[in-house]
């Protein structure tokens, strides 16, 4: 069973999106949170921690979407932050995904769309809503960046949710290795994080979808 936290600041959203995440298969909702701030008090008091937490970007009062992303992805052994927001602003994309989030839907998404961006986001895989990947394939289409075949490869693994860890064993090179190339993506492709990287990845073609 998959655990959802839902960081929204209008309750009526809320419950709906509680009712929505009850309804999907093997996925339950444990808590709710009307802004960052308490959302990330939520993920210290709660019994058991959640996989994914459905977090809204602007909201009235209190933290916002993306500090409390960048916050909770702090965390040691952190859940996955996925983005349920209506803006899909180039600044809004660019600054949830640098601040760890692990996709970006937007609301009038279909149910069914959210169900599987949920169960992807807990295997530890990028979602991206076709709007958003759109976007950002827009920002890189006049500059596409070129990754050597490892580059390539290790990001294709990141994409898939592979640790440092496992990515030196399915290699065979040390996680050192691993480290190395990973600074050298995050320069080619101008991005500071893990799931920044995936999504300039996938936007460029570099990768295909895990």
């Amino acid at each position: 069973m998959i655990r959802v936290l839902l960081v929204d600041d209008h309750p009526v959203v809320r419950r709906g999106l509680r009712a929505m995440v009850d309804d999907l298969p093997e996925v339950t909702a444990v808590g709710e949170a009307a802004e960052g701030a308490e959302a990330l008090r939520l993920l210290e008091s709660l019994p058991v921690r959640p996989d994914v937490v459905l977090m809204d970007l602007q909201m009235g009062s209190g933290m916002h979407g993306v500090e409390a992303t960048r916050r909770i992805t702090a965390l040691p052994d952190p859940p996955a932050v996925l983005i349920l927001t209506t803006y899909s602003t180039d600044a809004d994309i660019l600054a949830a995904v640098e601040a760890g989030a692990t996709g970006y839907l937007l609301k009038d998404a279909p149910p069914e769309e959210v169900a599987a961006a949920v169960h992807a986001a807990a295997r530890g895989e990028t979602v991206l809503a076709p709007p958003v990947a759109a976007r950002l394939l827009g920002r890189v289409r006049a500059g596409r960046p070129t990754l050597s075949p490892r580059e390539a490869e290790i990001l294709q693994l990141l994409a898939e949710g592979l640790a440092n860890r496992q990515i030196s064993r399915r290699l065979f090179i040390s996680e050192a290795t691993v480290k190395t190339h990973l600074v050298h993506i995050y320069d080619k492709l101008g991005v500071d994080s893990r799931t920044g990287a995936i999504a300039a990845g996938l936007a460029s073609g570099l990768i295909r979808p895990a």
